[in-house]
């Protein structure tokens, strides 16, 4: 494939203090598209400076969770194509992953493309532990795709076509400042808004929208086990079970020290985690005799 613009696709990455991960971002999908959006809450590094030298197309929005924030941007920017490329900061896309790509859009094969993402921690591709392939929809025709409006672990869901395709993206899943810090604090902010999810899912407090399908695809098989299965085993023995399910039946351990790290991490630490804080609030509200969404509020400012 030439080095130059080839598809008629706007590409939208969400940021916030992304200076470390967004140059790699960007020279991976520069001369593949013809439109790059940027929708930043309020940067405080030289994520805004690094954009600049690739798009002019830069906004900021004040960030409430990854869902809203994408939405806002489909529904409030002037976004010049049908075809969106959905890109995380720490993702990098490949030469033979765009060559796929246009074949897809150009036959139009599909409404809406999976691709599989390859994720690496600590420079190690975690191949194991049910990390791969991992299907994730992050292309789609913009009249034919919406975003759940969830807190956490937000899907594309569209109404047409999709496929999942052989496209590799690959997923630098450790932090920006190459120090386990960051990651640390990254998914206990994810711990959060997932904890607040489950609650709100428990208590009907929102209105939550799913892609859960049993009879669908990986991912949406995968969301119906979590909401129908996994949650309902009881806390912390669960997340037990989760790593153990990881590490030795979907042979984790094949991914050697990296492997045994990113699952004790966020197979087990994080998922242990969310159960700690969902105990927390439940028993605060308990013992207080308050009613959840106050104690949500009061620990965390999140109003439902």
């Amino acid at each position: 494939m030439e080095d130059k613009k080839e598809l008629f696709i706007s590409a939208i990455i969400l940021t916030r203090d992304e200076q470390h991960n967004l140059p790699a971002c960007l020279e991976s999908i520069k001369n593949y598209v013809d439109e790059i959006i940027i929708v930043d809450s309020f940067s405080t590094d030289s994520t805004i400076e690094i954009a600049s030298k690739y798009t002019n197309k830069i906004y900021q929005h004040k960030f409430i969770n990854q869902a809203q924030q994408f939405k806002w941007a489909l529904n409030n920017i002037d976004i010049a194509n049908e075809w969106i490329l959905r890109v995380d900061a720490d993702e990098r896309w490949t030469t033979e992953g765009f060559a796929e790509l246009r074949e897809i859009i150009d036959h139009d094969l599909a409404d809406g493309v999976s691709v599989k993402m390859k994720m690496y921690f600590m420079h190690r591709w975690i191949k194991h532990g049910d990390f791969y392939p991992n299907f994730f929809l992050r292309v789609f025709k913009r009249s034919k795709g919406t975003i759940e409006d969830r807190l956490m672990d937000e899907h594309i869901n569209v109404t047409g076509r999709t496929i999942m395709s052989n496209i590799d993206v690959i997923e630098n899943n450790y932090d920006r400042q190459n120090n386990i810090t960051g990651w640390i604090t990254k998914h206990n902010n994810y711990a959060t808004r997932e904890a607040i999810e489950f609650l709100s899912i428990k208590y009907q407090l929102r209105s939550i929208e799913t892609i859960a399908n049993l009879v669908g695809g990986k991912t949406e098989r995968k969301r119906w086990l979590k909401e129908n299965l996994y949650y309902k085993l009881p806390l912390f023995a669960r997340a037990f079970l989760f790593f153990l399910y990881r590490y030795f039946i979907k042979l984790g351990f094949l991914d050697g020290r990296e492997g045994f790290i990113y699952l004790l991490l966020q197979g087990f630490w994080y998922r242990f985690l969310v159960d700690t804080k969902i105990y927390q609030l439940e028993k605060i509200a308990h013992n207080e005799r308050r009613d959840i969404r106050d104690v949500i509020m009061e620990h965390y400012g999140m109003e439902l």
